[in-house]
């Protein structure tokens, strides 16, 4: 060979290997990290990881890796506080919350704290639910975004310290771009506007939906986009449309000034690449009454196609026309490509609390498999009431929870729970999920799951997994004023503004407290504290005069006086024309309240239907059939009487992997498992220190794989806890 050819050859060679070395080098980096840095590990919000390291072979070979004490949450009377946030990590970086809302930053192969951040040290304590925070970076300005109260807050990632050029000094007020004294009426300002589960990132901006009461002071539940860098407001979409805009004339003229709510609660996905943001939005204020707003009530309980850079609406569609039983679409929609009739179709889909799942055209909001408007019951409505007279049904996937309540529903478990629920049931009205809320009362399906705030995982091969509730419950409608005259200032405030959670005989439910001798828990000023400024899935009542506040307390601490009937209207919530009359000024209050949140139970309180109660479930979103369906969780008192497992009331999502394996806590036995993701098998699980109420995550870092939960218990009577435990290989 020419000995410059010769050369050539071998400095081709060298290239070449080279190459290959830094290729194989830029791969092991790769393999050595993989991160979650966004809610749903990515803007897609898919819960679905590449990673293999943790895999069916060896899952039963996990071990607690490290654990983070946040040092809260051990106070058992604190049942209103808990951890639902599913943590990123980012860089090296953990970032999370506190039961206490407190953000924090810790090592991800350690749990080591870097920095942690208090919102409340120069505020009033104002605590809620949080799912997850945020993660921007634009070349070395790296930073979290995340929430608090009614503040969004803009934190230096490697610090923990606030973004001087964000807003007023790192802060942002959630009412900003929800309008003001002058378009409403009344100030937006003194309304309860919290962010429970994040929104998403979309370039240079903050999309971002809101948590509002939903009773008759309901703030709007608009959407809208904050820039990352400065804070300011970019848009706003109307979810209640004002003059002019589509869907104006689903409601009353001019309902957007008085009723609230249609709020995007349940977080938001973005497709990059469209640059489209989706959603789903709850209902209208007020829950389980709607005379105040006739009409099919866009945008409320829709799913929705923003155009990501303004905000502009591409496509909606409705899943249930005039709610009436609160059935807010509860997660995020999961953005999926299928194959469909031979080909490749972008779609997402959207799970609502009674057990549909909407499978729609990405680009278009058409349904892949047809959907049904199905005529629904409309007789026995409430004076007022105008109930919509169908809803929208998708032949297909199947329903993935009950939607009928029969005689054949009724638990077995034993003879003599058996026997005490079919009395009761066959006392009271049941049927279809669609029954009108009456005074007389139902058992009906569909108000707390089906699905819930945990969402679902989808994988690349168009599998989604849902975990699903099967609770009956009682709904029974109470008039809000007092005919016989009985009714004392305080009474009245209850039971127009506490009652529908806590119950009219304030005995409360497993998600709201029992109010009974609130005063040997908390001290007057504690609970004046709480009825000011909300806590938990309460909102914060400070659109209450100090005075009405004042009644209240005195009500619920059996120490009100009992004077003569006012003779005019000296407290807010007891107008007797506000529930008589739809246009009546804000905050409306409705001739009829529910009576809590009460579920259907047995006399040992388990659900009076036959198990399973809790369900976990795969359903391939290419033919829309289900591949499986398991009980997940169980009552291990059951199970040692011989009883097959019945499953649990879940709350907290799946994640799945590329291992194999889908990852869920969820329930109440505490415990975390995995399954295997062809068969439903479980093939690891581990009892957590308090309950994981949450979503897991998983990253690689240093070459190891984590999953991680948070275990902050505090629901269904069960002890709380504050920390967040990360499990590896050894």
């Amino acid at each position: 060979m020419n000995l410059t050819l010769k050369y050539l050859a071998m400095a081709l060679c060298l290239q070449v290997l080279w190459g290959c070395q830094s290729t194989e080098k830029e791969n092991d980096t790769a393999a050595l990290q993989q991160d979650w840095p966004a809610y749903g590990g990515n803007a897609a919000g898919n819960r679905y990881s590449p990673l293999t390291q943790i895999n069916k072979g060896n899952v039963q070979q996990l071990q607690v890796a490290w654990t983070y004490d946040t040092g809260e949450n051990n106070n058992p009377e604190e049942r209103g506080i808990n951890i639902q946030c599913q943590p990123i990590m980012a860089n090296g970086m953990v970032y999370a919350t506190s039961p206490k809302l407190r953000l924090f930053g810790v090592r991800a192969t350690t749990g080591e704290e870097v920095w942690t951040f208090d919102p409340f040290k120069d505020k009033s304590e104002r605590y809620h639910p949080n799912r997850g925070v945020l993660y921007w970076e634009d070349g070395d300005d790296k930073r979290i975004l995340y929430t608090a109260g009614p503040t969004l807050y803009a934190l230096h990632a490697a610090t923990g310290e606030l973004v001087a050029g964000f807003g007023e000094k790192g802060e942002v007020s959630l009412h900003e771009g929800l309008g003001d004294k002058e378009t409403f009426g009344h100030d937006v300002r003194d309304l309860t506007v919290d962010v429970t589960t994040p929104g998403v990132i979309y370039k240079d901006l903050l999309i971002i939906g809101s948590r509002v009461s939903e009773y008759g002071d309901a703030a709007p539940g608009y959407i809208r986009a904050f820039d990352v860098r400065t804070g300011k407001l970019r848009w706003v979409f109307h979810t209640i449309p004002q003059p002019g805009e589509y869907g104006y004339d689903t409601w009353p003229k001019d309902a957007y000034k008085r009723v609230g709510g249609a709020n995007a609660w349940g977080g938001m996905v973005a497709d990059v690449k469209r640059g489209v943001v989706y959603t789903g939005t709850g209902s209208a204020a007020f829950d389980f009454y709607g005379g105040n707003r006739h009409g099919k009530n866009l945008f409320a309980n829709c799913v929705l196609a923003l155009d990501a850079e303004t905000g502009k609406r591409l496509w909606h569609f409705q899943t249930q026309h005039h709610d009436v039983w609160d059935r807010d679409m509860p997660c995020p929609p999961n953005l999926v490509t299928v194959n469909h009739n031979g080909k490749k179709v972008d779609a997402l889909a959207a799970a609502t609390k009674d057990g549909l799942l909407f499978v729609l055209n990405r680009d278009t909001g058409e349904p892949l498999f047809p959907v049904e408007e199905v005529p629904v019951p409309t007789h026995g409505a409430l004076p007022g009431e105008k109930l919509w007279p169908t809803q929208p049904i998708p032949t297909k996937p199947a329903p993935f929870s009950r939607q009928e309540f029969t005689e054949a529903d009724l638990t077995d478990i034993s003879p003599e729970a058996h026997a005490y629920v079919k009395e009761r049931f066959l006392a009271s009205r049941h049927g279809s999920k669609y029954l009108a809320p009456s005074t007389q009362g139902s058992f009906i399906f569909g108000i707390g799951g089906g699905a819930e705030w945990g969402g679902n995982a989808a994988s690349p091969d168009g599998i989604l997994y849902q975990n699903a509730n099967e609770s009956p419950y009682d709904l029974k409608m109470l008039p809000t004023t007092l005919s016989d005259g009985s009714g004392s200032p305080g009474k009245v405030i209850y039971a127009n503004n506490c009652a529908p959670c806590h119950g009219t005989d304030r005995k409360g439910s497993e998600a709201f407290p029992n109010l009974v001798g609130v005063h040997k828990r908390l001290t007057k000023e504690q609970i004046a504290t709480v009825v000011k400024t909300g806590r938990g899935r309460m909102p914060s009542f400070q659109h209450m005069s100090a005075n009405d506040r004042e009644i209240i307390v005195n009500f619920l601490l059996d120490t009100e006086a009992k004077p003569p009937a006012p003779a005019s209207n000296d407290f807010h919530s007891a107008v007797p024309t506000a529930a008589a009359n739809p246009d009546a000024d804000f905050p409306y209050m409705p001739p009829y309240i529910n009576n809590g949140y009460k579920k259907f139970l047995d006399q040992n309180g388990y659900p009076a239907v036959k198990p399973p109660w809790g369900t976990l479930n795969a359903i391939d979103l290419n033919t829309g059939e289900y591949l499986w369906r398991v009980p997940l969780g169980e009552f291990e008192e059951l199970t040692k009487q011989g009883i097959p497992q019945t499953g649990t009331e879940n709350y907290g999502g799946p994640i799945v992997t590329a291992g194999g394996l889908i990852f869920i806590a969820a329930t109440a036995d505490e415990k975390i498992r995995a399954f295997d993701k062809d068969t439903g098998k479980v093939v690891w699980e581990y009892k957590l220190p308090a309950g994981g109420f949450a979503t897991p995550m998983t990253y690689m870092a240093e070459g190891k794989q984590y999953i991680v939960i948070a275990a902050g218990g505090s629901r269904y009577g069960l002890k709380p806890g504050g920390s967040y435990v990360a499990f590896a290989l050894p």
